[in-house]
């Protein structure tokens, strides 16, 4: 089984006709079969956008997302908008009643993203991002630009708030003959949607994952308020072998490292304090990003 996503997801892009729209949805359109059923740009509704690696892939264009939406019966979309209009784009996807939207879209300003986070607590949207890579169900469904070739379909569950060590977890775990059942990138920024609880919450809950990798950055309470949930989660006999890694544990204090969220400030966000809250929480963490699938298949073997 798979957690938001699988074979079945229809999926609308936003900001299609861009550069990094189009080459992002032709790679989903090759994985698997992913199920791309239309684009949205405002002034080119009526338009039929064409991939240019395989002339036989077209996606209808409409001028809006709620059209798409009425036509296609999406229940998902992705946004490679620029970061100025994508703020808007998310509204736009919320007020079309879109159940889950993902924006891989990086720099969006903060004001924007808490105009977005206030709109999105009154509806029943789920935004995964921004700034994130997204999510891939091995075999079923790509959205977003992870590499699809490094996934195996499989018994772990991954969530990460970095970008590149969520590939990092997937090659090692497909590495150690494990594989994914969903890999979730819930992106670094402060004003996000999708949050560690919300993912290990599907996890805990899916019979087919069996075991979990959480990648966790400096700065933001985030994992320790993870960690916290799976205690409590524990004590009420729900636990699931799980590893887990810090990236920027030798950065010096106040530096950001690559994300907006990744800042330690007031003596909180350290990476020690939240390997402690990790570990506290039953998660083997890792001593490197290279030692992963190697971490999760000790836990595996007691």
């Amino acid at each position: 089984m798979s957690i938001l996503v699988d074979k079945d997801t229809k999926i609308i892009v936003q900001g299609l006709t861009g550069k990094t729209g189009t080459f992002h949805t032709e790679q989903a359109l090759q994985y698997y079969g992913t199920k791309m059923v239309a684009g949205v740009h405002p002034k080119k509704g009526g338009e039929t956008w064409t991939s240019g690696v395989d002339a036989s892939a077209t996606l209808p264009i409409f001028a809006s997302v709620g059209e798409a939406k009425e036509a296609t019966g999406a229940d998902a979309s992705v946004i490679y908008v620029p970061p100025a209009g994508a703020g808007a784009a998310i509204i736009e996807a919320i007020d079309a009643e879109v159940p889950f939207i993902v924006c891989i879209t990086e720099g969006i300003p903060v004001a924007d993203m808490v105009k977005v986070k206030a709109k999105l607590e009154k509806s029943r949207s789920r935004l995964l991002g921004p700034n994130c890579p997204g999510i891939l169900t091995p075999e079923e469904c790509k959205i977003g630009i992870m590499p699809g070739s490094i996934f195996k379909k499989g018994s772990v569950g991954v969530v990460s708030r970095s970008g590149t060590l969520t590939y990092e977890a997937v090659f090692q775990t497909t590495n150690a003959g494990l594989g994914q059942t969903t890999a979730v990138g819930i992106g670094g920024d402060p004003v996000k949607g999708t949050e560690f609880i919300d993912v290990l919450e599907m996890f805990l809950a899916d019979d087919e994952t069996q075991s979990i990798i959480m990648i966790g950055e400096i700065g933001g309470s985030a994992e320790e308020d993870a960690a916290q949930f799976l205690i409590d989660e524990a004590r009420k006999g729900r636990k699931k072998p799980m590893a887990g890694f810090i990236a920027g544990r030798t950065a010096p204090p106040g530096r950001t490292m690559g994300h907006a969220g990744a800042v330690i400030s007031g003596g909180k966000g350290g990476a020690e304090d939240k390997i402690a809250a990790m570990e506290a929480a039953g998660i083997k963490v890792s001593p490197s990003p290279a030692k992963l699938g190697e971490t999760l298949l000790e836990v595996l073997k007691g």
